[in-house]
């Protein structure tokens, strides 16, 4: 037993290494800046600052929230189509959507550009069959398209595993009772793919609400967001390294409370069919 307890320690080891050093220590090098000045004291004037950047705080909240309820409602029913389709052809369909993670992420960021900007392929279309041009980038809706477009196989992928791992004598059997379709999916099918619903928010929300690159080319910077003012203050110099980290901080801390929120939310339920 304490061999392999011990053989078990000794090949975690590099991974509790890995994770010190590139998880432990940034996280302690943050909290130390966000808590003290430039001479290296401690202080919580870095804290007051915040209340300064509330408003881009609230807009990333709900671009946040926007992007991972539109990814949702396009991802929930794709992943459920999915899992009726054959074999091959939901392998085809896993490397379509992965398909873009595979290309750098400021290139997909920049492909849109070139559809979304006055003289892009959207627009060249309308003056083409003689409507006028539409205003699409540098506004809200291009930053929330940009963050549904770059994260939605986050979604897709959870919701696709867990709906795929349904046993197929629970739908029969429900029918059997005779529940219909819509019956199946609220009694049935949704609850037992909860669990995917839950991971596919989590992995949405925290990578948009902290997103900064998206707003400044889809945005056009007029709208700033908490991950923009972060890179902005970063840029500036080290003299705003401080405050830089104490919103890094808040940010942070605003996300675990939001991923603990969900797991209770996800240990609450049992995963069960509803009766």
């Amino acid at each position: 037993m304490n061999k392999k307890s011990f053989g078990s320690r000794l090949v975690a080891a590099p991974y509790l290494v890995w994770a010190a050093i590139f998880i432990v220590v940034p996280l302690l090098i943050m909290a130390y800046f966000a808590f003290t000045d430039e001479s290296g004291a401690f202080t919580l004037i870095n804290l007051t600052e915040i209340g300064k950047y509330k408003k881009a705080l609230l807009i990333s909240i709900c671009y946040a929230a926007a992007a991972t309820v539109i990814t949702l409602l396009i991802s929930y029913p794709m992943a459920y189509f999915m899992t009726k389709m054959k074999i091959s052809s939901q392998r085809m369909i896993l490397v379509i959507v992965m398909l873009p993670m595979w290309m750098n992420f400021l290139i997909r960021t920049y492909s849109w550009i070139t559809i979304l900007a006055n003289t892009g392929l959207i627009n060249t279309f309308l003056n083409a069959i003689g409507l006028p041009k539409l205003q699409l980038i540098n506004t809200p809706s291009a930053v929330i398209l940009g963050m549904v477009y770059d994260f939605i196989p986050y979604m897709i992928l959870p919701i696709y595993t867990v709906m795929s791992k349904i046993d197929n004598s629970l739908l029969n059997a429900a029918s059997d009772l005779g529940s219909n379709g819509f019956s199946k999916l609220k009694r049935v099918i949704l609850p037992l793919s909860l669990p995917g619903v839950i991971s596919g928010i989590t992995m949405v929300f925290v990578p948009s609400v902290s997103t900064f690159y998206i707003s400044q080319k889809l945005g056009g910077n007029k709208t700033l967001l908490i991950g923009d003012a972060i890179e902005y203050l970063f840029n500036i110099g080290p003299d705003y390294y401080n405050v830089a980290s104490a919103l890094s901080l808040i940010l942070m801390v605003m996300i675990l409370i939001c991923l603990a929120v969900m797991n209770k939310f996800s240990d609450g339920e049992n995963g069960g069919v509803v009766i």
